[in-house]
């Protein structure tokens, strides 16, 4: 048996599979970004484990699928009644397994989890539904039908709420599910498997398959009994599960990350401007939407640089635990190495440094500083790649289209922010924007129902709202005749 007791909360880490704990032959360690610290022995699942998870949730399919949406959502509340009661546990949890800000997951992100269940639930109930309309006579009535298995593949950096962000549709709209949570933070996926079946969801409706992605996610991307394959990481890994996913033509929702500009005009608010750029050093720069590449007019240039320099020297970089930290750690060493890999190429490409550029040793070996980088060469690695650490780059445009240009220069297209005082201008700027999520003046709010995914190779497909029970469910028209009717 596999178990372990982390921040106070005692956590099983072996699959959860059929609604019983279903341990491997092999394990890996879970270890913590604060301190190093192991944490916990998980069960390491591969082809078998896969083949038992996607066959447990092929057998609830039927009796779930058949539940009306009043029912299915009637459980789903019970399972977010009972996230909410555990919020302090799965906060304390997730900060010690990924080293994300405890605040941030008391306040925000775990609340975020609960608010995904009920949210997609009360959807599914009140508003997935569309207006008969007619034709030459012949009544239409469109409904959205479960589809089957749906394979959900999540990263690291916000592993519970991403998560639920995909559990939350697929179950509400009467799909089962096989979760293959990140091996860099596997423990909230496992305890909340523990809540859902707590609050009577039933065995087999939903399954964690713990493991590493070449191994267990590989085998779930290719099973024959997979509906859905939603994934959220790399291109690279997206275009293996997206050739896995081929071979058997299961539909797929991807989100890839980006390289995400904050544009700041010339007419902007100063003080707004430097609030938002340093926003994007949220959660150690581990956020697929931060707007990495500061794009200033040369207006502003000058004092935006020297305000921005001042606030970004207060942040104060620490335990995640600490309510005073803003940043902590970087999930893992190797991740650690790869962003310090970047900011040394883009030195040896003659870029500057103009802060930070280094491991915050006095912290331990997961932090970097947060750090600025300017005069980097056009294409460059450090202005096209993403490198999902505390690194902003700053570059001066002097017109809107050039720095339209700078903003659409990459190949992703996940986000922006633009910060201006006109809102002519920014309705102009954004017009041609390429970004699936745009913020203006502002930076991170987000509607459940609103669509989000992201253009070019920041992803395939949209999610929330009306849009991810469009991808979880098959969505079907019925054409009634007025002809022929006995009764």
């Amino acid at each position: 048996m596999l178990t372990a007791t982390v921040a106070g909360v005692q956590v099983d880490t072996r699959h959860w599979i059929g609604g019983e704990r279903v341990a491997s032959a092999q394990t890996f360690t879970d270890v913590s970004p604060i301190d190093g610290q192991v944490l916990a022995e998980v069960a390491r699942g591969g082809q078998a484990e896969a083949n038992a998870a996607v066959a447990a949730a092929v057998a609830a399919f039927p009796a779930w699928a058949r539940l009306s949406p009043a029912e299915r959502g009637a459980i789903l509340h019970r399972v977010a009644d009972n996230v909410e009661a555990h919020i302090e546990e799965l906060a304390q949890l997730e900060t010690t397994d990924n080293g994300s800000l405890l605040r941030s997951h008391r306040r925000g992100v775990m609340p975020r989890v609960v608010m995904n269940l009920r949210f997609f639930a009360d959807y599914a109930m009140e508003r997935l539904q569309y207006p008969v309309f007619e034709t030459r006579g012949h009544s239409n009535h469109v409904s959205w039908d479960p589809s089957g298995v749906a394979a959900i593949i999540t990263p690291w950096n916000a592993p519970l709420m991403l998560a639920t962000w995909r559990i939350g549709p697929a179950l509400a709209a009467g799909d089962t599910v096989v979760l293959k949570p990140p091996e860099w933070a596997p423990l909230t996926a496992s305890y909340f498997a523990e809540l859902a079946h707590e609050a009577g969801l039933p065995a087999g409706v939903f399954n964690v398959l713990q493991g590493f992605g070449p191994e267990a996610g590989a085998a779930l991307a290719g099973h024959p009994d997979i509906a859905r394959i939603c994934f959220t990481g790399s291109v690279p890994t997206a275009k293996k599960v997206a050739h896995a996913a081929a071979e058997n033509l299961v539909p797929c929702s991807f989100e890839l990350g980006g390289k995400s500009p904050t544009v700041i005009l010339d007419d902007a608010d100063l003080d707004l401007a430097v609030d938002l750029a340093v926003e994007q050093y949220d959660n150690a720069g581990q956020v697929c939407l931060a707007g990495t590449r500061l794009l200033v007019q040369r207006g502003i240039a000058e004092a935006f640089a020297a305000r921005f320099a001042a606030r970004a020297a207060e942040i104060r970089q620490g335990d995640p635990r600490d309510e005073a930290t803003q940043i902590g750690p970087n999930i893992h060493l190797d991740h650690v190495a790869r962003v310090e890999g970047f900011v040394m190429r883009a030195r040896e490409q003659g870029a500057r440094v103009v802060f930070g550029g280094a491991r915050n040793t006095d912290l331990g070996t997961h932090y970097f500083h947060p750090t600025l980088i300017v005069d980097a060469e056009a294409g460059s690695e450090i202005l096209t790649q993403e490198v999902f650490g505390p690194v902003l780059t700053m570059q001066i445009f002097d017109t809107d289209d050039e720095g339209l240009a700078l903003a659409n220069g990459t190949e992703f297209g996940l986000a922006a922010c633009v910060v201006t005082g006109s809102r002519a201008r920014a309705e102009s700027f954004c017009k041609h924007l390429v970004a699936g999520t745009i913020w203006v003046n502002c930076f991170f709010v987000r509607d459940l129902a609103a669509p989000f995914g992201g253009s070019r190779k920041s992803g395939i497909g949209r999610e929330g709202g009306i849009w991810s029970f469009d991808f979880y469910a098959d969505v079907k028209n019925t054409v009634y005749s007025p002809n022929g009717w006995r009764e």
